[in-house]
């Protein structure tokens, strides 16, 4: 679409918990656009409470896109978001309108904005083979494994992060080079940040603590462990991206008799703080040049941030 400026989204990241998706849905509405999914848990169809989707209510109050459109049955990447947004693009600039994209998923909009690795289809063989090994050694021993066949990447990865341990030796394996080596060979990205309000939300931790435990309270009230029975009834492999969406394993857990309720709660408040721990320091040092918005006085701000960008923007007609 034309603006003003130039600016073709507005790209609002932050923290689970923090009004995202709050700001997000105002924003579209008070400014004739689209919400577009950039979280990798809420592209799932199963998965609406437990990811905390937006309600039908909330759909209904403007246009959505990306959410709930997947089966958890398939894995979900960076680069398959990457292709389906970039359709969802060009259906924005065909028919005027503002794509408002938002999530907690960094990965996503490092990708939108400085471009992704084109890397090859890894076979399915090799990703089985990889994905047996997850299940049955602990993620410290295939670090090391990594880190004797690529050092370089191993020395960016949590000893503990397997999903993304995997992926670096199914890489290496099925290309003969380092994942380092694809990551620094990118394609152009779709929206450079000079083409697009890029808004990073923060929040005191203490703060952002007390929101993510009122938030799993909420889910819980909400039909999250009814939605949980019926993930379980699927049988689905452990080790799929949708499986381990956050306060679904504990939930889990409770179901199979492990835990207690009470004790199920307990820790997936614990890991859903966790999570957004990690969300805010991967947000502080990588978008440090988004324009930061403190979450935690959102109302006080959202009409200065309206009038900044109906100032630099050409509403659709």
């Amino acid at each position: 679409m034309d603006t003003q400026d130039g600016i073709k989204a507005i790209l609002i990241c932050g923290p689970t918990a923090s009004g995202k998706s709050a700001l997000a849905l105002a924003l579209a509405r008070e400014l004739g656009g689209a919400v577009v999914n950039a979280d990798s848990m809420q592209v799932y169809a199963e998965l609406r409470v437990i990811a905390n989707r937006p309600t039908p209510e909330e759909e209904a109050a403007a246009p959505h896109r990306l959410y709930g459109f997947r089966p958890a049955r398939e894995p979900y990447s960076a680069a398959l978001w990457l292709a389906d947004v970039k359709q969802v693009l060009a259906e924005a600039a065909a028919q005027s309108w503002l794509p408002v994209i938002v999530g907690g998923t960094g990965l996503y909009f490092k990708a939108l904005t400085e471009g992704l690795s084109d890397i090859p289809e890894i076979p399915a063989d090799i990703r089985e083979r990889y994905r047996d090994a997850a299940r049955d050694r602990p993620a410290e021993a295939l670090h090391a494994e990594l880190a004797r066949s690529d050092p370089a990447t191993a020395a960016r990865l949590r000893p503990s992060d397997t999903q993304r341990i995997v992926r670096a030796l199914e890489v290496l394996e099925a290309t003969g080079r380092p994942l380092a080596w694809w990551q620094g060979n990118k394609q152009p990205p779709l929206l450079p940040l000079t083409q697009v309000y890029p808004a990073a939300l923060t929040l005191e931790r203490e703060e952002l603590y007390r929101r993510c435990d009122a938030r799993f309270d909420a889910m819980l009230a909400g039909g999250a462990l009814d939605e949980a029975r019926a993930i379980a009834a699927l049988g689905l492999d452990a080790s799929l991206p949708a499986m381990r969406a956050v306060g679904l394993p504990p939930l889990l857990a409770h179901l199979r008799g492990e835990l207690t309720l009470e004790e199920a709660a307990a820790a997936a408040k614990t890991a859903t703080r966790n999570y957004a721990k990690r969300q805010l320091t991967w947000i502080r040092g990588n978008f440090f040049s988004w324009n930061c918005i403190d979450a935690q006085h959102m109302e006080r701000t959202k009409g200065d941030i309206f009038r900044f960008l109906q100032n630099r923007l050409t509403k659709p007609r």
